[in-house]
């Protein structure tokens, strides 16, 4: 398997950036692939805060070497600035992005989406380690979690370590409900025009609503 494509620097992983390879070489140095890996996805978890604020849709807002330098981003730049790290360590890493419902969501940030718990081009990791692809979301720090009594994601350096399907309580919180593929890059330009659609197919069907029409 020719995996060239997923160590070479992109228009947004740009793991050839100086200050991405100081710090991949900093966390990195003297380990093996499962301690690079972990080490890599612990930083990423708990030192690049998780956060909504964020511009998004802005080329700048999601190169690696500027969510490294902002020290914040949502999970699609978490996943971004992973990859870029991995890959300036010498671990293959692409994207890989999914539909999700969050059953979870705090009341505050429901209301601002108008009680909408969809969220498209959800995004995270995947990183080639002992001949397969394996799939990493470094999305909430570990003082988020704690606050909010959110399941931490842990990752041992070589299983998948994605979001859990239920909470602390046994009622369900992740639902991954549809597979959107792996990308060398992030697909910026798809995931503007799929967020835009979806907007208006809300909008129209807010109209409807307002206007008193029944579906």
């Amino acid at each position: 398997m020719d995996l060239s494509e997923y160590l070479r620097p992109t228009r947004f992983i740009d793991s050839d950036n100086r200050k991405i390879k100081e710090k991949a070489e900093e966390l990195t140095s003297g380990k093996d692939i499962y301690e690079k890996a972990r080490s890599l996805f612990y930083f990423v978890r708990d030192r690049i805060k998780y956060t909504v604020y964020v511009p998004k849709l802005k080329e700048e807002e999601n190169i690696a070497s500027r969510i490294l330098e902002k020290g914040k981003g949502y999970c699609v730049q978490k996943a971004v600035l992973l990859a870029a790290l991995s890959r300036a360590s010498g671990i293959p890493a692409r994207l890989r992005f999914a539909d999700i419902i969050n059953w979870r969501l705090p009341e505050h940030i429901l209301k601002l989406r108008k009680g909408d718990r969809l969220f498209v081009f959800h995004g995270y990791s995947e990183l080639y380690i002992n001949g397969r692809w394996v799939k990493v979301a470094a999305v909430f720090n570990l003082d988020l979690c704690i606050k909010h009594a959110i399941i931490p994601v842990e990752f041992d350096g070589k299983n998948d370590a994605l979001l859990p399907e239920k909470d602390f309580f046994g009622n369900p919180y992740i639902e991954y409900i549809k597979d959107r593929g792996s990308y060398s890059d992030l697909p910026l330009d798809d995931i503007i025009r799929e967020r835009k659609r979806l907007q208006k197919v809300a909008d129209f069907y807010e109209e409807m609503i307002k206007g008193g029409q029944r579906l």
